[in-house]
């Protein structure tokens, strides 16, 4: 019996002639992807049970689209014989055109029928690939110009969510262990995240645009466990459990599988100490990596320092992408608390600079989020720290729990110090200033644009760029309607974050800003394209229109145009 295609193919890096192509198979076999005339191989390797190959197709031609096909052990496997999907293409990158790139976050597994959708909406997600699929059969070439076809997806969190587990997930989960048992109904192992990948990824339409669609993704805390690493009380406590050791380790596990290896580039994976073993392999049997991978996953929970979840691409001239990881690498000590530990610090220093049209930054959490939150949140971080006493804290801890207070915020250290690096770069002190320097977000299941200028009146006046934070979230998971008036309220007003609101403990903020666009709380996918010195940017979502579930039409929510380099176009 031939190997079998369990799940993908994904499409993930990309440049101007390499495209890699993901997949995972049931045995230990060879993977060949042919591309036109190329053609590339690679043999799986082992974590677990499970069998994955990464596929480099090289030579290909820039800004092209070639249709390609996955064989396993000799059978093609992709594009199924049967599929009502147009044939799936290799897209490259020409960096000499403009940019479009979709964005989103916040994205649960559930039926695609009038229970799932009246519980959780539509997957707008799902509902682009089968906009795009349609339009891509009436001109596979050409696709027409209404689609908006991006040429990249950035997945910024919560891609699958291991604590709020679906009644698939939870009959996977019956069928291996007593659920009465820790951690119930939540992941326990990497053979559990492995299912929850495949629920999550194997709906038909979501498979096929994963397959023709290149995608960059990094992790957030459902990934792992709601809060995860929201404080050092936090670890301590999740460390005292019975079942916290496996889920962490299966989590970050098979994360580097499922959506860190494809985020690099061959090179960047090349010096990777484990996939150097899976290319450096001696002799025909299959390469089991679970028992270093565990320990790769162990360590980097324990010492963030000693593995980089982050990452960057250079996107030609106009565009710079920096993915910033805000969950595991961050300080979580009882006299210090940081987004980002000093190795990571050091890291995004050396990335956030200029001499690029515009530099888009990454992060999961926003970096500026609605005014009231923020000083709420800069609020209680004040007080889970003792600064009124222990008996204050202890309370501020149980409100920074309750209350998900956890964003860039409550990291006033780490917040300041990217801060002060925007500015830096916004005007003009780490090389020519950017049009625009953009934060890309998610997490807070409600979509919005902030803009922000320097604190500092002669730094405001000598600021050539934009900075703007975009927030897409969620693809597929509503927000509960009784928060939504709070937030509509948290959302007006300049936020002056500065020393005057909380005295001398909290660190004077390098930046005002204030919502200039929303908030808007339907599911959604963003697009963000580059027009030359100026962002175009619009909100999609889905709704199902005569009762017909299974093909959902999308609508635009809203659209935001940022043009760069306008000067005093946001004083407070």
């Amino acid at each position: 019996m031939s190997a079998v295609l369990v799940l993908g193919p994904l499409v993930r890096h990309v440049d101007e002639t390499t495209a890699t192509v993901w997949v995972e198979t049931d045995e230990a076999t060879t993977v060949v992807v042919r591309a036109g005339d190329l053609e590339a191989s690679a043999a799986t390797f082992a974590v677990h049970g499970h069998h994955y190959a990464l596929v480099d197709v090289e030579g290909l031609a820039p800004g092209t689209r070639t249709p390609y096909v996955v064989e396993v052990a000799g059978d093609q496997v992709w594009p199924e014989a049967d599929s009502p999907f147009p044939a799936p293409v290799l897209a490259t990158l020409d960096l000499g055109q403009p940019l479009r790139l979709a964005f989103g976050s916040c994205r649960v597994a559930a039926p695609h029928d009038a229970a799932g959708h009246a519980r959780y909406g539509v997957d707008t997600l799902r509902a682009v690939g089968l906009g795009l699929s349609h339009q891509a059969e009436e001109d596979p070439e050409h696709p027409a110009p209404d689609v908006h076809w991006p040429h990249l997806v950035l997945m910024l969190g919560d891609q699958v969510y291991a604590d709020e587990t679906s009644e698939e997930m939870r009959a996977v989960i019956r069928g291996r262990r007593d659920p009465e048992q820790e951690p119930g109904y939540e992941l326990k192992d990497y053979e559990e995240y492995a299912q929850l990948y495949r629920i999550a990824w194997r709906d038909p339409a979501t498979r096929w645009l994963l397959s023709t669609l290149p995608s960059l993704m990094i992790f957030d805390d459902h990934d792992v466990r709601d809060d995860w690493n929201t404080s050092a009380a936090w670890r301590r406590d999740m460390a005292a459990t019975s079942w916290w050791h496996d889920r962490i380790v299966g989590g970050l596990a098979s994360y580097w599988v499922y959506q860190h290896l494809g985020n690099l580039t061959p090179s960047e994976r090349a010096e990777d100490p484990l996939w150097r073993r899976v290319l450096d392999r001696d002799g025909p049997d299959e390469l089991d990596l679970g028992a270093d991978l565990d320990a790769l996953a162990e360590r980097a929970d324990a010492e963030p320092d000693t593995y980089r979840w982050s990452y960057a691409r250079d996107l030609g001239p106009q565009a710079r992408l920096v993915v910033v990881d805000s969950r595991s690498a961050r300080v979580l000590e009882d006299e210090r608390r940081s987004m980002l530990d000093d190795e990571e610090k050091v890291w995004l220093e050396e990335q956030l600079r200029g001499d690029v049209e515009h530099l888009l930054i990454g992060t999961s959490l926003p970096f500026l989020m609605a005014p009231g939150f923020h000083h709420v949140e800069a609020l209680v971080e004040v007080l889970a720290q003792g600064a009124l006493g222990r008996r204050v804290a202890r309370f501020g801890e149980r409100v920074r729990r309750f209350a998900d207070t956890e964003h860039w915020a409550a990291f006033q250290e780490g917040f300041a110090s990217v801060g002060e690096s925007v500015v830096s770069v916004a005007t003009g002190e780490r090389g020519r200033a950017p049009s625009t320097v953009c934060f890309l977000s998610g997490d807070v299941h409600h979509s919005y644009v902030a803009e922000a200028v320097p604190a500092e009146e002669d730094r405001r006046e000598r600021a050539a760029s934009r900075i703007v934070q975009a927030v897409c979230s969620p693809i597929r998971n509503p927000l509960p309607w009784y928060m939504r008036g709070a937030l509509a309220v948290a959302t007006r007003g300049w936020a002056r974050p500065t020393g005057r609101l909380l005295g001398r403990l909290v660190p004077r903020s390098p930046v005002h800003w204030h919502v200039t666009d929303g908030p808007w709380f339907d599911n959604a996918l963003a697009m963000l394209e580059i027009d030359e010195t100026s962002l175009e940017m619009w909100w999609t979502t889905a709704a199902v229109r005569d009762g017909d579930h299974a093909r959902p039409r999308l609508s635009q929510i809203a659209r935001v145009r940022v043009e760069g380099a306008d000067r005093g176009s946001a004083q407070p």
